[in-house]
């Protein structure tokens, strides 16, 4: 493909790139549903249906006890094919309400007595990732003071108070003000009168970053394990187990080893340390647990693989799996007690949302209790030639920003114009149409057969500067995609 370059250029995109989000708690379903707009093209009816999930339970947490308990969640099952926003859609609801959110396909899971994963699982997943959000936000929470006490360490190394000075001393070196600020702090000798302003010195250039790149011997603590023990078991109880003696081997005290690194990575390792004992790892447990029960968000994807068609005959084979991992699922979704590493988490209150693009079996095919723990049923549509135009230039991180940035990085400013992007999203209705329909999957196909030849050659051969693509290139590149149904490239 040949590039030509030229100054003129229209390229549709929203400008609006950045910008935060409200608080979820002062969300109304409207303005939920314009911010999920900013990342998924379509699908109103299921925006609206996860909007209203979601006030919901900000509703629920002003009701009075009494009641609040008895709330439970509308869960949620999404009908319709694959790549048209189901998973995104949920994913960046969690996202909105800063809930834990884990991702889990029906496929994977096994009736209990088979090797597989149970459906419990999920919901240890679930308070894993609760603890490592909690403890992230206590981190930023405790990270400045963190960086004080590295910063009294690396003087440590770099400069050791003279010996017999008190603590309070070395901290009066380390909070001091200004050369002209006022202190009640006497010395007790002239060395450490020296010791003290060399110090001071030392603390100023280390902010200064003038010392970053200079190397001091420190002690940093290894594997308490050694690397020599790893648990190994079957899926099911035994992770459960594998995760609690993993957690007392993390327990047990750590050998640490003298090593020579720069005072740049001696920050960054000393932070860590600092951090984690200034978080109380107790409160992290408790409050990741409570998020997992008041406002988890469990996305359960291909729950149409474990629905048996009803063709007559009865169940035989694998079908009675399938419906053995229902009869599991239906106790973690109507509210249950889930042991895991970290302590026993209900499930009442957490939101399910289930999705499955149900070509072979149906919704009812599912046992009867399953489908009434699942009573919002939202069908997502196929995606048009005008939807894939809008996916390409409307979200936020539309596909054309994304290879504009990454053409940026090499000095190329990419550009498109507006018939060149209406070329692409009509090749893509196309090859839907006449193979497997992956919805706005397809769109990263053709747009990485449209510019691999750029993409390839851009380092080395090509110079910099502006590059545009026309709808002529799209259709001297793409064309013979629809003309010829040589369509084996594009099926992913």
């Amino acid at each position: 493909m040949t590039l030509k370059k030229e100054s003129s250029v229209f390229l549709p995109i929203d400008a609006d790139a950045q910008g935060g989000t409200l608080g979820a708690e002062h969300l109304t379903p409207h303005q939920i549903v314009a911010l999920l707009d900013k990342y998924i093209i379509g699908q109103k009816e299921a925006k609206k249906s996860v909007a209203i999930a979601l006030r919901n339970r900000l509703r629920r947490q002003n009701v009075g006890e009494e009641l609040r308990d008895e709330i439970m969640p509308n869960n949620i099952i999404m009908i319709g094919p694959t790549g048209v926003g189901k998973t995104e859609i949920a994913r960046r609801l969690a996202k909105l309400a800063k809930a834990p959110f884990v991702k889990v396909e029906a496929s994977k899971f096994t009736e209990v007595g088979y090797v597989g994963r149970d459906v419990e699982s999920m919901i240890r997943d679930l308070v894993d990732q609760s603890v490592a959000m909690v403890r992230s936000e206590k981190s930023e929470e405790v990270r400045e003071k963190a960086a004080a006490h590295v910063e009294e360490r690396i003087i440590d190394i770099l400069l050791p108070p003279v010996a017999g000075s008190a603590e309070d001393d070395i901290q009066e070196v380390l909070i001091e003000g200004d050369e002209g600020s006022s202190s009640s702090f006497e010395p007790k000798d002239e060395s450490f009168e020296v010791n003290r302003r060399s110090r001071k010195k030392m603390l100023q250039r280390l902010r200064e970053g003038k010392l970053e790149d200079r190397q001091i011997e420190m002690d940093v603590s290894g594997d308490s394990s050694g690397g020599m023990m790893q648990i190994f078991g079957p899926m099911g109880q035994m992770e459960e187990i594998g995760g609690i003696m993993q957690d007392l081997m993390n327990g047990l005290p750590r050998k640490s080893k003298k090593r020579r690194v720069t005072i740049a990575d001696a920050r960054r390792i000393l932070e860590q340390e600092e951090v984690q004992k200034l978080i109380d790892m107790d409160t992290v447990v408790k409050e990741a647990i409570t998020k997992v029960e008041q406002s988890g968000i469990v996305f359960i994807d291909e729950i149409d693989k474990i629905a048996a068609p009803t063709t007559g005959g009865g169940a035989k084979g694998p079908d009675v799996s399938r419906e053995g991992v229902q009869r599991d699922l239906l106790p973690i979704v109507e509210g249950s007690n889930v042991a895991t590493k970290h302590g026993m988490v209900k499930t009442d209150h957490v939101l399910f949302i289930a999705s499955g693009a149900f070509h072979v079996a149906k919704p009812s095919d599912l046992i009867p209790e399953l489908q009434g723990r699942f009573p919002i049923r939202v069908e997502l549509k196929s995606l048009t030639e005008e939807d894939f135009y809008l996916i390409l230039t409307q979200p936020r991180n539309a596909l054309i920003k994304q290879y504009r940035a990454l053409m940026g990085t090499e000095g190329v400013d990419l550009q498109f114009t507006d018939g060149s992007i209406r070329e692409i999203a009509r090749t893509a209705a196309v090859v839907n149409e006449s193979v497997e329909n992956i919805g706005a999957r397809r769109l990263h196909t053709i747009m990485t057969n449209l510019l691999e030849e750029l993409m390839f050659d851009i380092p080395e051969n090509m110079s910099k500067g502006k590059v545009l693509i026309d709808e002529e290139m799209v259709k001297a590149k793409l064309n013979h995609v629809a003309s010829d149904r040589d369509l084996s490239q594009y099926i992913l």
